[in-house]
Order: C-alpha cells, then sequence, then structure tokens
C-alpha cells in the first residue's frame, strides 16, 4: 500500500515534533511492507531516499503565512499527478485548503490537528482568523482527523462534536554518556534546560523572569529560535542575567540527548500544544520536569512533574531539590505510555481503516 506523509519539513528529522513523528513512522511503515512518500522542504536536500523512504523534496515561498501552505499545495498536486498514493497522513489543520482537492483524487487522507494552533501569538490578527477556519474545516473534510492527546479530542467533541482518532508521539528511554556536554563547558547535573521555540506561548520569558528572581547558582541554558519572533527573543535577552546562556538552535542530536539527560531540571512551558515531542524526549532522558500549569503537560506528566503558573512559581521551585525520584518516575512513563512501535500500530490500523474507507 503507497503512503503518502506531507505538511512538515520531511525527513531526515531536523527541526521539530512533526518531523520527528514522520521519520518514526514512516521509517517503521517501510519495514512493515508499506511503500511511503515522505514531502520535504528542507533546503537544498539533494538525497531522494532515508531509512526506505522516498523522499520528494519541493521549494516552499520564505514567509510565515505562506511557507507551510505553499509547500503542501506543491506536494499535494505531486501525490494527485504523479506519486498517487493509495491514503494520505496530512500534518497540521493550516493545510486543511487540501483535503478537498485529494478526496476529489479519491485519496483518503487523514488531518493531524497538532495543538491549538490560533492561540500561537505568532498567528495573532489575521493568521489566527485563519487557523480557526482551518481547524473547523479540518475536523468537517478530513477523512479521520487525528489528535495527540486527549484534551485536544475533548475539544473537538466539545466544539465540533465529532471523534478524532488519538494517537500521541513517542520518545526513547536513553541513558547517554555526557561526554558532549563539554562542547558548551556544562557538568552533569549542574545546570537548568529549556529547549523550545521563543515564542509567548511557550512561557520561556516567564521562566527567565522567575529564574532571575531566585537565588540559584546552577546557570540556566535555553536552547531554541523562532523564525520569525525576533522581537520576543529580544525580550528574552533583555531579561535575562549573568547565569542564564541563549545558545539558539541545536541539531545536533547527540548533544541534544546528552543535554536532556544531564540536565538538573528540564523546564517545559509549552502551553497550547497537546502531546509535546521536546517534553517527551526530556522525560525519556530521565530528567525532573517544571511544566507549565495546563491540561496538556499534566496529561502527559501524569502529575509527576511540579508546575507552574508564572514566575514567582517558577522562582520558588527552580531552586529546590524536590526531584528525588521523578526523573525515574518520568522515564517510566515514556517506557509505558510513549513508545513508537506502539504508536506505529495505532497509525498502521488507522491507515487501514482510512484504506477501507475508500471501497
Amino acid at each position: 500500500m503507497k503512503v503518502a506523509l506531507m505538511g512538515t519539513r520531511g525527513a531526515p528529522a531536523l527541526y521539530g515534533g512533526f518531523e520527528t513523528a514522520v521519520e518514526e513512522i514512516g521509517s517503521r511503515l517501510v519495514q512493515r511492507g508499506y511503500d511511503v512518500t515522505v514531502y520535504c522542504r528542507n533546503p537544498d536536500q539533494e538525497i531522494t531516499e532515508f531509512k526506505g523512504m522516498t523522499l520528494v523534496n519541493l521549494p516552499a515561498v520564505k514567509h510565515r503565512m505562506a511557507e507551510t501552505l505553499s509547500h503542501t499545495a506543491l506536494s499535494t498536486v505531486h501525490a494527485i499527478t504523479k506519486d498517487k498514493p493509495d491514503v494520505c497522513l496530512l500534518l497540521n489543520a493550516g493545510n486543511a485548503p487540501f483535503l478537498l482537492p485529494l478526496k476529489l483524487a479519491g485519496i483518503p487522507t487523514a488531518i493531524h490537528l497538532d495543538g491549538l494552533e490560533s492561540k500561537r501569538e505568532k498567528w495573532r490578527g489575521l493568521g489566527a482568523k485563519y487557523y480557526r477556519w482551518a481547524e473547523r474545516s479540518a475536523i468537517k473534510k478530513g477523512t479521520l482527523v487525528i489528535s495527540d492527546a486527549k484534551a485536544i479530542a475533548n475539544h473537538v467533541q466539545e466544539q465540533y462534536g465529532r471523534d478524532t482518532e488519538v494517537i500521541a508521539y513517542g520518545a526513547a528511554v536513553i541513558n547517554p554518556p555526557s561526554d558532549r556536554l563539554k562542547d558548551l563547558n556544562l557538568e552533569p547535573g549542574r545546570y537548568h534546560l529549556i529547549v523550545a521555540r521563543l515564542e509567548p506561548e511557550n512561557h520561556v520569558l516567564e521562566a527567565v523572569h522567575g529564574y532571575t528572581q531566585s537565588q540559584e547558582d546552577k546557570p540556566l541554558i535555553i536552547v531554541g529560535s523562532a523564525p520569525y519572533s525576533d522581537w520576543y527573543i529580544q525580550k528574552v535577552k533583555d531579561a535575562a542575567d549573568q547565569r542564564t546562556r541563549l545558545v539558539g538552535a541545536i541539531y545536533d542530536q547527540e548533544l541534544l540527548d546528552q543535554l536532556y539527560a544531564h540536565a538538573a531540571t528540564y523546564t517545559h512551558g509549552h502551553s497550547v500544544g497537546g502531546t509535546n515531542p521536546s517534553l517527551l524526549r526530556a522525560m525519556g532522558a530521565g530528567a525532573p520536569v517544571l511544566a507549565f500549569d495546563c491540561e496538556f503537560n499534566r496529561e502527559v506528566t501524569g502529575n509527576l512533574a511540579l508546575y507552574w503558573k508564572d514566575a514567582e512559581d517558577y522562582a520558588s521551585l527552580i531552586g529546590t531539590n524536590n526531584f528525588a525520584t521523578m526523573g525515574e518516575r518520568l522515564q517510566q512513563r515514556v517506557a509505558n505510555n510513549y513508545q513508537w512501535d506502539a504508536i506505529t500500530d495505532q497509525y498502521e490500523a488507522l491507515i487501514k481503516k482510512l484504506k477501507a474507507s475508500k471501497k
């Protein structure tokens, strides 16, 4: 059976959760006998095969509002006219306009909603209006709709009266060495970590304000950037003190794994996503977690983390040592609930359901 995966930056996974999911699920589907095509917009990528998946590299307009849509438009045309898959997995509710042409071409499509995109600061104004429309359209027109958390599924049921397929992201359980920490002049257990896009809904600024109010002597390492949020990044820099280090985006997976695994704490400020991949990676690496208090983060961590709502809360948590067995318990939660093989089982069942809907 031919399966197309589109709507992301594609594979290899260099950027975020969607891309990691595509690589992990797509490669496992190949091992199970599926013919998988991944549509990619990794700049200057020339390889056309990766882990058994066929990669189709297509361009995109470099603009915040147009990048994803322009790339998915080209991907849709290619899928309809050349690849002709049996089913399509379309990621990101913003790609809802392409559900109709795929349907008219006889390609049943499941759309993955991701988080509540209309609530992200970068989409305020016209962008937020578009994402509210896109969410409604995706839920109405998708052959199947995927939520990555029960809280997202509950939102869809309450707002639109439609059931969704609840399939989370996954993460590896890892215990890596610490030899790469010297690249950043760090020692195991002697730093706090944030890994996030520097955008308002991820509450990095509040965490920095809280950290600077604390007496904690371990440095706060902030990994991440954001292509269209220079103003917010500057606010974070202005709020930081000499104990805070913004190191930018890191795409070296070995180094990232070691950063997660050997952090004194991992801070997760995301508030509008579902099952966040960065949070899962930190949990899988055994990091104690300080999570922004929202239903998504409590669902993923199983109420095993410590939670904060503002800078004052954060300041009271960051300097404590109440982390004894937290990392081990969170790591076990990943082992029990968020493994890629089991998640691929769910996607395989969904693909068969999509294929059957065509009959």
